[in-house]
């Protein structure tokens, strides 16, 4: 037995060398992408902002048919029509992901209508963008109810048939904000926290179960009307994501299989000093960027 331990001790280095080696010769090679031409996507929230962006990158690049989920039939109704026009099928359901009694039926009538989903796109979300003190408690409970739990009744919906078929992605559109929270936008950043961590878990529990994976996208602040009013400091230093950069990135993360997408990569030196820097440090850097107030003319989706 303590042959085998020293065996395991000695190798595990020596796997953490091939590893960074190899992840080193993927970022020079050219990847591989995976093949979309068989897989049935689902977009929640996908009648507007990112989502509307990650239907049409999806389609460009070939998936097999799209399903959008939203709670607004106008929306879901134009971008079906607009993916339909590039020549993928296109379905939409009207569901509120943070009701899980309407989320299991709606899955429901996708299976029977569409099909089996083989990647989900967590992408829903609110925002209140206020404070604690200032804040509506059915504003409060709605961000958890749609940022967070409508993720596990979502995943709870598909993942099983993916397990079966042993090919799936469960894909979360997060926010750096669950790494690094802000003033103002407490309920979001407490959301995406908790959102965080269930993708963290899903993506490890995923990894004895062949042909199901999970990636997580954590973009900067992106110039969609759900933020509307935000504004940083130094906006050409640190300048909006556009939502179509987003989704484009979020797509190739998906046929790439990468686990975990910091959008843009000057989020991993923020991610870098929240570890190092002490907590005065940290509140510096956040009234020098403008972040400390960065949510004070905040309007949000009219």
């Amino acid at each position: 037995m303590i042959w085998k331990w020293l065996g395991a001790l000695l190798l595990f280095p020596l796997q953490m060398v091939y590893l960074v080696v190899k992840a080193a010769v993927c970022l020079v090679l050219p990847p591989k992408l995976r093949d979309l031409s068989r897989e049935n996507v689902l977009v929640t929230g996908g009648g507007r902002g990112i989502g509307r962006h990650l239907a049409r990158e999806f389609a460009r690049r070939g998936a097999r048919k799209i399903i959008l989920w939203g709670r607004t039939e106008k929306c879901l109704k134009e971008t079906t029509e607009e993916i339909r026009m590039m020549g993928t099928e296109c379905h939409y359901f009207i569901c509120d992901v943070g009701n899980r009694e309407e989320v299991y039926r709606q899955a429901k009538a996708v299976r029977e209508k569409v099909g089996d989903i083989t990647i989900l796109v967590n992408n829903a979300a609110v925002v209140h963008g206020k404070s604690l003190m200032d804040s509506d408690d059915d504003a409060l409970l709605k961000s958890q109810h749609i940022n967070t739990l409508g993720q596990f009744w979502t995943t709870k919906a598909f993942l099983p048939r993916m397990l079966e078929l042993q090919n799936g992605h469960i894909v979360c559109l997060n926010s750096v904000l669950a790494l690094s929270a802000i003033p103002g936008a407490i309920d979001y950043c407490t959301s995406k926290a908790s959102s965080f961590a269930f993708m963290e878990s899903l993506t490890l529990g995923l990894l004895d179960c062949p042909g199901v994976n999970a990636t997580t996208v954590l973009p900067f602040h992106t110039s969609t009307e759900m933020f509307q009013g935000m504004r940083i400091r130094f906006p050409s230093l640190f300048p909006p994501l556009k939502p179509e950069t987003v989704a484009r990135r979020t797509v190739e993360a998906v046929q790439l299989n990468q686990a975990f997408l910091l959008l843009p990569w000057t989020m991993h030196v923020l991610v870098i000093l929240k570890s190092i820097l002490p907590q005065a440090a940290l509140e510096e850097i956040h009234k020098f960027s403008g972040s400390y107030t960065c949510m004070n003319t905040f309007k949000g989706r009219t």
